[in-house]
């Protein structure tokens, strides 16, 4: 067989004519009288390609008359132009050879199906065209992060998986330990025996580590899987997700949120760019606002306000929120939509956050009662960016590690970077998932990660 080429590079071609080969899977197999047509599609691209299969082919009765939705095969053919609507080119086939048959109970069946019904076979949801989708999307995506750091001077940090820091202070954590659940059941664990000799876990963010790095080579960032072990079933929440984590030295929070900005802008322009098939397809199928909203945030120049600024805005809003409205609380989902789509009408970034529901590691203001602490707002879902100016002085540090109930002694190596060279730094974290979600329009989160981890919830 000659070499293979993928459907898209076949698609993409200017002109019929000379022969292709093809590998893929089968959409849909349609037989009539001595022909078949099938729809092939090798994941490559949104499209599929047409195969029509004449009947003299010498595996035709034996073979390609019974192929059905799920096979696949290699195909040899000619290149022509198409007289069907929705395409440019159909492939004459010589050589049709079946590499893969499919069972008739093969569960995707060419119609639709749930979002909910396919989560239970996710081992074969990718070959749908939302998934096949999704996962270009990410591909496009994760190669945009990675351009954007690299084309303003960051090195790529690998942060540890496994810690025995938490990083947000809340505890949600999972536990890393070779022993015997049963054999500590209501005793005093001795983790001086387990594998790491103390309590490990998985890690909730590689921002700590990140800092380490940002104070050697001045721009690092992470690009990581992390874990929270919070016992929630929404829409929004992943018990495993992968946050990108940037962090620089010398840098405050005004170019912080500079940076978060032009990221945004930067990756949404990317993909929209690299997939336009896939992107059409969620704009058409998901949500009809994706595309323009996507090209409403690159196109905006982001606001900046206060949370105390927020708060005075959401009081005077003549509407009944769900969750109150009060100056000391965090903000919700419902409050940071009414204000990037009602009150402003465009990104928003709001900073100086209130002290108390805010981590450890954030700078303190002159006005103690809030910190330097930023985070993106964006239309139809909140919050996509969080981050702060980090608190580079001892003596304010220590005595935030003490107001939030942590051990000095559990910190002992992020205290002493505050002792050898400590210069002001900054930085943010995006949940990559989070950032598919807003590109693609599910309303899932489950959905726009191959194998989502979530309570009750573990395959594959």
């Amino acid at each position: 067989m000659s070499a293979v080429e993928s459907v898209k590079a076949i698609l993409q071609r200017g002109a019929a004519g000379g022969d292709v080969a093809v590998r893929g899977w089968l959409r849909s197999a349609r037989h009539s009288k001595g022909l078949t047509f099938l729809d092939l599609t090798d994941g490559s691209c949104f499209s599929g390609i047409q195969v029509v299969v004449d009947g003299d082919l010498p595996n035709y009765a034996n073979e390609v008359a019974s192929l059905a939705t799920g096979a696949a095969v290699s195909v040899v053919g000619e290149l022509v132009d198409s007289p069907a609507k929705g395409q440019a080119f159909e492939i004459h086939a010589r050589e049709v050879e079946v590499v893969g048959s499919a069972d008739p109970d093969y569960p995707l069946q060419k119609k639709r199906h749930s979002f909910e019904y396919l989560r239970t076979i996710a081992h074969l949801r990718l070959r749908t065209n939302t998934f096949g989708a999704i996962l270009r999307v990410r591909n496009a995506a994760s190669m945009a992060v990675r351009e954007f750091f690299d084309a303003r001077g960051f090195i790529e940090l690998h942060p540890p998986v496994i810690t025995t820091q938490d990083c947000e202070g809340a505890g949600e954590q999972f536990r890393v330990s070779t022993l015997d659940p049963a054999a500590a059941m209501g005793k005093p664990v001795d983790y001086s025996g387990d594998f790491f000799g103390k309590a490990a876990y998985l890690t909730v963010s590689g921002q700590l580590e990140a800092e380490i790095a940002a104070l050697a080579l001045s721009n690092v960032y992470t690009f990581a899987p992390t874990f929270r072990a919070e016992d929630s079933n929404t829409s929004r929440h992943l018990a495993e997700f992968w946050m990108i984590e940037p962090e620089m030295a010398f840098c405050a929070l005004e170019g912080d949120m500079d940076l978060a900005e032009a990221f945004l802008k930067h990756v949404f322009a990317s993909v929209m760019n690299a997939c336009p098939d896939d992107m059409e397809f969620f704009n058409q199928r998901i949500d009809k606002t994706v595309l323009e909203s996507l090209q409403h945030v690159i196109d905006s120049p982001f606001e900046r306000i206060s949370y105390s600024e927020a708060v005075e805005i959401l009081e005077r809003a003549d509407l009944d929120f769900e969750f109150p409205v009060k100056w000391g609380l965090n903000l919700q989902s419902e409050h940071e939509r009414y204000l990037t789509e009602k009150h402003i009408g465009r990104p928003v970034i709001v900073t100086d956050y209130p002290t108390d529901i805010k981590p450890f590691y954030m700078y303190v203001n002159d006005d103690p009662r809030t910190v330097r602490a930023m985070d993106v707002l964006v239309p139809r879902i909140g919050e996509i960016v969080g981050g702060s100016q980090r608190e580079d002085r001892l003596d304010v540090l220590k005595q935030r590690i003490g107001a939030c109930g942590l051990r000095e002694e559990d910190y002992w190596w992020y205290l002493d970077l505050r002792r050898y060279g400590s210069v002001p730094h900054s930085g943010f974290g995006v949940g990559f998932e989070r950032v598919v979600q807003f590109m693609t329009g599910m309303a899932n989160i489950r959905d726009v990660i191959p194998f989502p981890r979530v309570p009750g919830y573990a395959e594959f």
